[in-house]
């Protein structure tokens, strides 16, 4: 889930939960809302859109060698509009969208400033150099490379002309000779969206933060939350709970690391078990007997391998390994025993061996494949996995998905983790012929991580863009019903293009349990 290793609620809900089941299960068919099943398929454009150079600046090329490597001389902002750069506030933090001159490629980044004249951060490292007045803003950061060489990083915005926004260049020296063509970008200011307040349709009912790690998903059961963090900066992460029988007022009641072993990144419970991924040891297996007081019983398949995501379905375990085991798939009917029943391996994965996350539902297995896309598996017989079709588009990394039926129709939802990542709808009844009907977009900068559905609503923890609700009863017409801004500017620690609403459950009590990276577990209140 790494940038680097490739993102209004009514009391109907409500009732739609109550009458539906737990939405942590696969969601049912639910009654047509006025939606007959025809719809029109959409071109596929992909990710990461090439739409031409991001800015009138452009990078002067020497060929030399200068310690002074990524200066303002090496910049040609002749073109710009310098004066607008006045509109640049300090203390903002942007995420950039940049794009390779060389390539025509896209790909993000992020940038911190100080409000304070202190150290801001590019790209998660201290800016070294800042060079601000009313008609310049450039900036650099550096690293050290294993070889001991110095790679500085050189920014200069070119113009600002909204205030919200700036645009320019980008290029990197090594050991002090200008790296590449460089690259033009365009800088999304993260504050809420234009015309929005903190949230419509859903009320902030408690916040409590996360002292382990970086915090990233959670799921209840029993009155509890049992939220997982990573190993994120030197914090150590791992397992905390809470008791959540309050809402308001959730209390903490432990937390739970191993050495060496504390990179957690995904949590599902089946009855009295905790199911949670480890980048280690596989799936970590605790027993919640006593909700408040989880107790590790194993780890399985009982070897050392990176799972980055667990799902469970009726008594199936699958979980989503980033190794070429593929996606393991576990017998639970013994909920504290799991027994590994075989390893799934989609086609073409040679090169991208990485399930990242996935769906099951009927039998059937839907697995958002990263690189190659969403594929689609005939899981019925766990022995004899069936590949049924792939869902491929240009610069993919598919991350999560959701499937449900929609007059008749199997429709699957699905979100990308990257530049330009938004949501799809695709019609897959016949999963060797997807097609897309619908999609929803917000900010390019802004990525999907993660979504559930629950009957016609569909929730999405959309990073900086917060909590997000689509009515869904028309696929092919996604539209927002509700959101919750969870992310802040002024937060302390907002220093990555990732960043924001991660992890999401909605448990069918009325609440959605949102974690947020730097906020914590979040519980709102559907209004």
């Amino acid at each position: 889930m790494k940038w680097t290793r490739v993102p209004l609620v009514h009391l109907f809900s409500f009732l739609v939960v109550a009458l539906l089941g737990c939405p942590d299960s696969p969601s049912q068919p639910t009654p047509d809302a006025g939606w007959d099943g025809t719809a029109t398929p959409l071109e596929e454009l992909g990710d990461l859109v090439d739409t031409g150079r991001l800015s009138a600046c452009r990078i002067i090329n020497d060929g030399g060698t200068s310690e002074n490597c990524g200066d303002l001389s090496y910049f040609d902002l002749s073109a710009c509009k310098r004066d607008t750069l006045a509109n640049v506030p300090p203390g903002a933090h942007y995420n950039l969208v940049l794009r390779s001159e060389a390539a025509g490629t896209l790909f993000g980044s992020n940038v911190l400033f100080s409000a304070d004249g202190g150290t801001g951060l590019a790209d998660g490292r201290p800016i070294t150099s800042l060079v601000r007045d009313g008609r310049t803003l450039q900036f650099s950061a550096q690293s050290t490379q294993p070889d001991g060489g110095i790679v500085r990083y050189n920014w200069a915005a070119c113009e600002s002309p909204s205030g919200t926004d700036f645009t320019g260049c980008y290029f990197s020296c090594t050991n002090g000779r200008v790296t590449g063509k460089g690259s033009t970008f365009h800088a999304t200011r993260l504050t809420w969206r234009e015309g929005e307040s903190e949230s419509s349709g859903l009320r902030l009912v408690s916040e409590s933060h996360v002292a382990l790690g970086r915090p990233v998903d959670v799921h209840v059961a029993h009155g509890h939350a049992y939220v997982v963090s990573m190993d994120y900066k030197g914090r150590t992460g791992g397992l905390t709970v809470f008791d959540v029988s309050n809402k308001s007022t959730p209390v903490l009641k432990k937390v739970f690391t191993l050495p060496t072993d504390s990179y957690w990144n995904s949590a599902w419970t089946k009855d009295n078990t905790l199911y949670v991924a480890s980048d280690k040891r596989g799936v970590l297996v605790f027993d919640i007997s006593q909700p408040a007081d989880p107790r590790l019983l194993k780890d399985v398949p009982g070897e050392s391998i990176n799972a980055h995501t667990v799902f469970v379905d009726g008594n199936r375990l699958y979980a989503a390994t980033t190794a070429e085991s593929g996606v393991l798939i576990f017998d639970i009917s013994t909920p504290q025993s799991p027994t590994l029943l075989n390893r799934y391996l989609a086609p073409n994965t040679v090169d991208f061996p990485y399930p990242h996350d996935m769906f099951a539902r009927d039998g059937q297995l839907y697995v958002a494949h990263g690189y190659v896309g969403l594929v689609v598996a005939d899981a019925s017989n766990p022995s004899e996995v069936r590949t049924l079709g792939t869902y491929s588009f240009p610069n993919q990394y598919s991350h999560a998905t959701a499937v449900g039926t929609f007059a008749g129709r199997t429709i699957a939802f699905e979100g990308g983790e990257n530049v330009d990542a938004h949501l799809r709808v695709l019609d897959i009844t016949d999963p060797t012929r997807m097609v897309k009907i619908g999609e929803f977009r917000l900010r390019t900068a802004i990525s999907i991580h993660n979504m559930v559905l629950v009957g016609q609503r569909l929730y999405i923890t959309w990073y900086q863009e917060g909590l997000r609700v689509l009515d869904v009863s028309n696929p092919t017409k996604p539209t927002q019903v509700a959101y919750f801004n969870t992310y802040r500017e002024t937060d302390p620690g907002r220093d990555d293009f990732l960043d924001g609403a991660i992890g999401l459950r909605v448990p069918g009590d009325g609440y959605v349990y949102v974690v947020d990276m730097t906020r914590g577990l979040l519980i709102l209140r559907e209004e």
